[in-house]
């Protein structure tokens, strides 16, 4: 039996098990609300190969996207963190193969940006800026930044992201990540702030700082998902 972390609950669902948040206020903006199933009378062919259900072809729902099919085209099951669920679920061919997609992202690159990385802080227009550590809050929810002073960025309010990049070196080799411009609304306010972030310039934290801005790229990705889905 799995264990269930402070601030969860298991949660039976038709579709399978999921771990959520207690408050669903507070659950991951990565994740995705689990889709309303098409209803049986809908659809009396699969909707992949347009075979026609009758006792031998069963049909199957799947996890993701709602949608019917049957169990050639919807026979496999895999994991679907963005949905909690805590076994892998039966999935079209289509969408196991986005969450395939985006099972390094939850494997390993979240666990970078919940390590955090060190970056010189520029806030607006300031021409001071600030050493601290950037990473993600334990719920998803915030970008924790900490130095001498302390603040929060609510992923919701981030308006855009732009990765910026080194030169590339005399070898001709792909140009490195190096730093971030955000723009982003503060909490209460509509008008939007922009902040600067430049990571290491040599050594291992020059490894981290990129690996993190990637991680932080893709989580960008993934919120614009979730709210076009909403």
């Amino acid at each position: 039996m799995c264990s269930v972390p402070d601030g969860k609950k298991l949660v039976r669902s038709p579709s399978g098990l999921r771990m959520v948040a207690e408050n669903g206020a507070f659950n991951s903006p990565f994740c995705l609300e689990e889709p309303r199933w098409v209803p049986d009378k809908d659809c009396p062919r699969c909707m992949q190969c347009d075979g026609k259900f009758d006792f031998i072809r069963r049909k199957h729902h799947c996890r993701r996207c709602g949608r019917c099919f049957c169990d050639k085209c919807c026979g496999k099951k895999a994991a679907l963190p963005r949905m909690s669920f805590v076994d892998p679920v039966r999935q079209c061919a289509r969408c196991a193969l986005l969450s395939h997609k985006e099972s390094d992202f939850y494997d390993k690159q979240i666990k970078a940006l919940l390590a955090g990385s060190s970056f010189a802080v520029t806030v607006g227009a300031s021409d001071k800026c600030e050493t601290m550590t950037c990473r993600l809050s334990n719920n998803h929810r915030y970008l924790f930044l900490d130095g001498e002073s302390h603040f929060e960025v609510d992923l919701s309010g981030i308006c855009s992201m732009q990765i910026l990049t080194e030169a590339s070196g005399p070898g001709g080799t792909s140009p490195r990540a190096s730093g971030m411009l955000v723009r982003y609304k503060p909490s209460g306010s509509q008008d939007a702030q922009q902040l600067r972030l430049d990571g290491a310039a040599a050594g291992d934290q020059k490894t981290t700082t990129a690996a993190w801005l990637a991680a932080m790229h893709k989580a960008t990705k993934l919120l614009h998902e979730s709210r076009e889905l909403e």
